[in-house]
């Protein structure tokens, strides 16, 4: 089969102390202090096999992310095939899997999560002491097949009951991941907000979108968002956005306090990768009790004035991943029941041997999320 491949070359830098686990592994804890002079092409990879508990996926769509065109920040180790947002039908199953057939939709969790460590036994998959992640440590779904145990799978037969189109379902459960992502931030790491708070979103990528998306469906009263791409800034109206802005030209901290008649905004979300030019304006936005969580990935030192959050009686939160905790069952509910519609921020297609195309449209930030479909 054909897959979509990123190399690069195991040079820490000079201030990053390798462990002996990265040494033992290969994989990157923080990964792009280790793999510099990326390479992507389109290439012959050899043909997954499922295993007895896994499912042979023929792909269907897979999303575009962030992740993918900049050396992250997390845990990766090359080379390996990229993309991790994705749907696909069951094409074959291992002779133990017992919740999936040939034929079945579904979309999958980009956590592996071993079931063992402590942090798994204790209920926080997302935190696996033996982690892998497709796309970064594992091949990935830029490709035209993928093999997964079957306990990472999710139907996603709701939401092709409620579009009449197999093809729109499968974009749309592409979308599952990032939302998964904001979802858990938001709800299960941070708590949540009551309904008719006011909802602070930095960052209109697809992960901000869609906690943009989620805010208004949880019950925010006023949303406020904040993107430097004046298209994206159109697509965040679009999901439920009621005040949009540039944060390059305002000052985000006093608009939050004009939008709230002084009150301060109640629930922030950074989803903008840049928490050291964020988290100092959101702090001039706290309501009393407000909630700080952070999405982005910035492998950076963040400056924080904590007697702002003694005054307010302000949290911060930080969040990573998207599996356990009900949370992809609950997002695909919310896309079949159509309190969440994100069809209007996939905003380009390709296909598989267009995928370092794709990957390029993504740098200028003009869309929302850039599909390929290799099948």
């Amino acid at each position: 089969m054909k897959g979509m491949v990123l190399d690069a070359k195991w040079e820490p830098k000079a201030d990053y102390t390798v462990s002996d686990w990265e040494k033992k592994t290969g994989k990157a804890i923080t990964g792009n202090a280790i793999w510099h002079n990326p390479t992507l092409e389109v290439k012959e990879w050899p043909d997954p096999k499922p295993g007895p508990k896994e499912v042979l996926l023929e792909i269907q769509a897979c999303g575009v992310c962030g992740s993918d065109y900049i050396l992250y920040p997390g845990l990766t180790k090359f080379p390996t095939i990229l993309g991790h947002e994705f749907s696909g039908k069951v094409a074959e199953v291992g002779k133990e899997v017992t919740l999936l057939q040939p034929g079945d939709m579904v979309t999958v969790e980009e956590m592996i999560w071993c079931g063992r460590c402590i942090p798994c036994r204790n209920g926080y998959p997302n935190h696996c002491t033996n982690l892998e992640e497709i796309g970064f440590t594992i091949p990935g779904a830029f490709a035209n097949y993928i093999a997964v145990d079957e306990k990472f799978c999710w139907k996603i037969d709701a939401i092709a009951e409620m579009v009449g189109s197999e093809e729109k379902a499968y974009e749309l459960a592409a979308l599952t991941e990032p939302t998964c992502v904001a979802y858990n931030a938001m709800f299960e790491r941070a708590g949540g907000f009551k309904p008719g708070h006011f909802v602070n979103i930095v960052g209109a990528g697809p992960i901000g979108l869609a906690a943009i998306a989620l805010a208004k469906a949880g019950g925010a009263s006023t949303i406020a968002a904040f993107e430097v791409s004046p298209q994206r800034r159109e697509l965040a109206k679009a999901v439920g956005a009621d005040f949009v802005y540039d944060p390059m030209e305002v000052s985000a901290g006093e608009v939050l306090m004009e939008l709230s008649k002084g009150q301060g905004f109640d629930f922030h979300v950074e989803a903008a990768g840049v928490p050291h030019l964020v988290i100092p304006e959101m702090e001039k936005g706290l309501a009393i009790n407000s909630k700080i969580v952070q999405i982005g990935r910035a492998a950076k030192r963040v400056p924080m004035y904590l007697e702002a959050f003694q005054v307010r009686r302000a949290q911060a939160y930080g969040a990573q991943g998207h599996s356990g905790h009900e949370t992809f069952p609950n997002v695909i509910r919310m896309v079949a029941s159509g309190r969440i519609d994100l069809s209007p921020i996939i905003t380009s297609k390709y296909g598989l041997d267009d995928t370092v195309a794709a990957i390029a449209k993504s740098i200028d930030r003009t869309d929302g999320k850039i599909l390929v479909k290799p099948n």
